[in-house]
């Protein structure tokens, strides 16, 4: 997820992000692309027929093509939200919005990293890369390469781990290791047992159902833990305050 959880990061492991997960607990865990067909209009000229406006994801439209902006920086943003402010965030997809409650108090260089990056639509038109459905119950979003090993140039510390648990609703940050923190975050859709490595930033308040029934599509090569079946992707990432 990163990496979530190896515990994956969540991935940034291998070396991607991910949820990083013990050998024990991975043991336990056991892109409809729609291409456009050519047909023939009556001046004999080709033209695209329409793409399918469904995908077999249940509440889920057809994702557009992925085209992430690939802006990079050499050093995290300076701080600049207001640590007692009220932050929200929202994730425009192809299956409905999600809305997220952002925790600056706890985590203000996390929240302060997605607000800069969200205002540099960096997470515009990038696909969620990564389901996983057994052992572990998350999405995770924020690689522009979707790759699990993509980032926004540089890393910062880990925050509000004492005691972190993770269940469904959790919003949090994947990694590639202690204070490895990126771009790339996990969306919990049901109770996890992590370990305390991932930062938690906020709190999942609109869209639980849209979550759902991305985690109901299942992966597309039915691993349990990898690409989503369909595509998914976060057509635009706002936050607000």
């Amino acid at each position: 997820m990163n990496n979530v959880p190896q515990h994956q990061q969540l991935d940034v492991d291998r070396p991607s992000r991910r949820i990083h997960l013990r050998r024990s607990m991975i043991r336990r865990i056991g892109l409809v692309a729609a291409g456009l067909s050519l047909a023939l209009c009556s001046t004999g000229q080709a033209i695209a027929a329409p793409t399918p406006m469904h995908t077999g994801t249940p509440g889920c439209m057809t994702a557009g093509a992925a085209k992430p902006n690939g802006k990079q920086w050499p050093a995290a943003p300076a701080m600049t939200i207001n640590q007692k402010a009220a932050y929200t965030a929202s994730l425009e997809t192809n299956c409905g919005t999600i809305t997220i409650k952002l925790d600056a108090a706890k985590a203000p260089r996390t929240v302060n990293s997605f607000v800069f990056l969200a205002g540099q639509q960096y997470f515009d038109h990038t696909r969620c890369h990564r389901l996983t459905t057994s052992g572990i119950f998350v999405l995770q979003c924020g690689d522009p390469t979707g790759t699990g090993r993509g980032g926004p140039g540089y890393k910062f510390p880990d925050e509000n781990l004492a005691g972190a648990t993770y269940p469904a609703g959790t919003v949090a940050m994947a990694n590639a290791g202690p204070n490895t923190n990126g771009s790339q975050f996990f969306l919990v859709y049901k109770n996890s047992q992590l370990p305390p490595n991932y930062t938690p930033f906020g709190r999942i308040t609109g869209g639980t159902d849209v979550l759902q029934n991305i985690a109901a599509g299942g992966t597309k090569d039915r691993s349990g833990d990898g690409a989503p079946a369909n595509d998914i992707v976060l057509q635009t990432v706002t936050t607000h305050s």
